[in-house]
């Protein structure tokens, strides 16, 4: 597979071509790969009015993925998740209301979104949760939920995976999605790899009319790197206005640097990944087994992900800690889970590495701890609680004050009190479970 970026980028710098151009680095400096680091000079094209070589690299990207067109971020999901909402909203039917349906798992950039497009969010429960991580929802509570509004929303939007591998049932929520006339929008941040698998779990082959994935969380492509994906069975004016929406949320100045390794990646992925990525799967997989027979409690998660539930006694801190000091990192830790994350770029002796760290576990399973996210009472809108005067205070103090901005950190991103809600006990708790000390609230 060709790769038009990349190869512009590696003539440009053997030419010797004086620069009288940006970056102020001028191609030279220590870090080595500068020489790569351009802006939009003639024939290296322009992210947001790609007609050269960036458009070239994204239909090779589209082929891939099976879209009917896929865009570059250089900005992560956070700037594609943005977007996706953008389009679904300015392209809603006549009379369709700014409602957003969404599972309350979502990150934070979600809400972020709500505050700058000023749409309302209408929040999916899970019956019951053990993690703020996940929310499971079911096509049955989908059509529940769609079926109580007064009309379709613009979009449905689902986080999947979620930070612990846990994968909804895309095609089953696409088919109410599609029955009640509306879109259904993706955040697989964490699932650009499902495409790849045989046979493909990736959102678009499940249905999905938008779906952002972070490439550079699984796949080799440098931080920041992303794509958004417009299904073929999705409305035109989605793929027309995508650039558009791109460009409302991201830098003038994107980093070639990830471009470049956009492009590369495309090349990684049509020859020999998938046989490389069916390796990874089954080291994984070994590993989950061994770490099993050896006391450890997984969980289900996606394919290239191992999350452990911490023993009585212990917390996914204490693992974490336990990780480090036998020379591996892992991905995420709280309370309760240890996640890891794999790619085929990982060696074997990585996956050895956490075997002998974490060893055999003597301690008994933990108790199952219901952990519900919070129903906050809602008191304003969010873009009118994130754009109010606020102050921080104490978590202790924020007991029946309207929330700012959404406190949490990141990983996992995702909120327990939503802006313009009110802090009760259940989001109390919360912050308590997961170390918050502090958190935003409107000022009285």
């Amino acid at each position: 597979m060709t790769t038009p970026v990349a190869d512009f980028l590696r003539a440009y710098a053997a030419s010797g071509t004086a620069r009288l151009h940006m970056p102020g680095h001028k191609g030279r400096g220590p870090l080595g790969c500068e020489a790569w680091d351009l802006t939009e000079i003639s024939g290296a094209d322009s992210l947001y009015e790609a007609a050269g070589v960036i458009a070239r690299s994204e239909e090779n990207a589209a082929a891939l993925f099976g879209s009917a067109a896929t865009f570059y971020s250089t900005e992560g999901a956070t700037q594609c998740i943005k977007a996706m909402l953008f389009l679904a909203l300015r392209n809603r039917r006549l009379g369709t209301p700014s409602v957003i349906l969404a599972p309350r798992n979502v990150h934070k950039s979600f809400v972020h979104a709500a505050a700058l497009l000023d749409f309302e969010p209408v929040w999916l429960w899970p019956e019951e949760g053990s993690s703020l991580c996940a929310c499971p929802i079911t096509a049955e509570g989908l059509e529940k939920a769609l079926a109580s509004l007064p009309a379709p929303p613009a979009a449905v939007y689902v986080t999947s995976p979620d930070y612990l591998g846990n994968r909804a049932d895309i095609s089953a929520l696409a088919e109410v999605c599609h029955a009640r006339g509306t879109l259904l929008l993706t955040d697989n941040a964490h699932g650009a790899y499902l495409r790849f698998l045989s046979p493909s779990l990736h959102p678009l082959d499940q249905g999905a009319d938008l779906t952002c994935d972070s490439a550079h969380k699984t796949l080799s492509v440098l931080t920041g790197g992303a794509y958004l994906h417009i299904s073929k069975a999705a409305p035109a004016a989605l793929r027309e206005h995508a650039r558009s929406a791109l460009a409302l949320f991201g830098s003038t100045s994107p980093s070639y640097l990830t471009l470049a390794s956009l492009d590369l990646c495309n090349r990684r992925l049509s020859e020999a990944y998938p046989a490389r990525l069916r390796e990874a799967v089954r080291r994984l997989e070994a590993l989950g087994k061994a770490l099993s027979a050896r006391g450890w409690q997984t969980e289900p998660s996606d394919p290239l992900r191992l999350t452990l539930r911490a023993p009585a006694g212990l917390t996914g801190l204490d693992l974490a800690d336990r990780l480090r000091r036998g020379g591996a990192e892992c991905e995420y830790a709280d309370r309760d889970f240890l996640v890891l994350m794999a790619a085929p770029d990982n060696a074997p002796e990585d996956f050895a590495r956490v075997s002998a760290a974490l060893g055999e576990n003597r301690a008994p399973a933990a108790p199952a701890v219901s952990l519900p996210p919070a129903r906050g009472e809602r008191v304003l809108s969010v873009r009118e609680a994130l754009f109010a005067p606020q102050k921080t205070v104490p978590v202790e103090e924020s007991l029946g004050r309207v929330c700012g901005a959404p406190t949490v950190s990141c990983p996992p991103a995702v909120p327990i009190a939503v802006s313009g809600e009110r802090i009760g006990e259940a989001a109390l708790a919360l912050f308590r479970h997961y170390g918050i000390k502090y958190v935003d609230v409107l000022q009285d």
